[in-house]
């Protein structure tokens, strides 16, 4: 099997055009874990228990809530390709809810 790859400009993370066409300026991409779990980017507030703590050593994956794929981005930064490191599902379950959550606080920002 192939692995599938989004497309990428440079070694840029935020500038992802998922395998299934979305961008950070469509339906928005979200920071996740090693897990897919979005990850939380408050500073003083403890994590909500849904969404994961900041990885302590940084290891950042970029989750697409549209379809579930999840890229490292480590992999782009030093790369510049994109490949799928893995899927997760977005239509049920945690990570569903931890999309929504995520989501809630980014309005309030």
């Amino acid at each position: 099997m192939d692995t599938e790859t989004a497309d990428v400009i440079g070694h840029d993370v935020t500038t992802i055009t998922c395998v299934c066409g979305n961008t950070v300026s469509n339906d928005g991409l979200i920071q996740a874990n090693s897990h897919g779990v979005p990850v939380y980017l408050g500073d003083n507030t403890p994590a909500p228990a849904e969404l994961a703590k900041w990885p302590e050593d940084e290891d950042l994956y970029t989750l697409c809530p549209s379809c579930g794929r999840v890229y490292r981005d480590s992999v782009i930064e030093e790369t510049g390709t994109a490949p799928v490191a893995f899927r997760v599902d977005v239509t049920a379950g945690p990570i569903a809810e931890a999309i929504r959550i995520h989501w809630s606080l980014s309005a309030q920002d």
